[in-house]
């Protein structure tokens, strides 16, 4: 072997190395990072979920995902990001079931009505780590009243309501104001009832949570449409 031959094969080894590194297990290291933070998330729902957010440490977090805490900190600086993100990926998936079941149930507005309270509490009751992340410890977390998280939560399912309300009554001669604060008090009406059912254990019939939910629908179609 060449003197040259040599230099070339001890040139070539520490390439080799950085690139097996980079693609261990198929994976770039950005697509790692991306499958870690993913983990942490679905164990920060598990833990958080049945134990509480006051109740849980950074170190169980990552005993659930399987990881060591220098990959949480890779990800999260602190728990409440961690719950936040879950928090945010929680709310989307809430928002996502509720307004396809009223789409599906339209243009029927009381089936529309049902459909839509239906998709949120079975959901709910369906998977209790979300219902206490979100209309439970959410409520209690000072992180995301700081950033107002809560606040824009809030306002989502408000103008998802509005335009809930506009698609049952296309015709309806009233403000944009006039509906906003229409949404927003059907909107903390449904969430004060989830949360009192939530914390409650779920303990009434959902029948019956659903019953009372449409009272103020049903009454808020009787009065916009005579």
């Amino acid at each position: 072997m060449t003197q040259d031959h040599s230099l070339k094969l001890q040139d070539s080894a520490p390439a080799s190395s950085v690139n097996k590194e980079r693609q261990f297990k198929g994976l770039s290291l950005a697509e790692r990072k991306r499958v870690r933070r993913e983990k942490l998330i679905e164990a920060g729902i598990e833990v958080y979920g049945k134990q509480g957010f006051f109740s849980v440490t950074v170190k169980d977090i990552c005993n659930e995902a399987k990881l060591t805490e220098r990959y949480f900190y890779e990800s999260f600086k602190k728990s409440e990001h961690l719950f936040q993100s879950i928090f945010l990926q929680l709310i989307e998936k809430l928002e996502t079931t509720v307004m396809q079941a009223i789409f599906a149930a339209a243009p029927d507005s009381r089936l529309m009505v049902r459909s839509g309270l239906t998709a949120l509490f079975e959901l709910l009751k369906n998977d209790p780590r979300m219902a206490r992340i979100i209309y439970v410890d959410a409520m209690l977390v000072q992180e995301l009243h700081n950033q107002a998280t809560i606040q824009e939560s809030m306002g989502r399912f408000d103008r998802m309501i509005q335009s809930f309300v506009l698609l049952l009554l296309p015709d309806l001669q009233k403000s944009s104001g006039e509906i906003s604060l229409v949404a927003t008090g059907l909107n903390g009406y449904v969430t004060q009832v989830a949360i009192r059912w939530v914390m409650g254990g779920f303990k009434q019939s959902q029948e019956d949570i659903i019953a009372a939910c449409e009272v103020v629908f049903e009454a808020l179609i009787a009065k916009f449409m005579h």
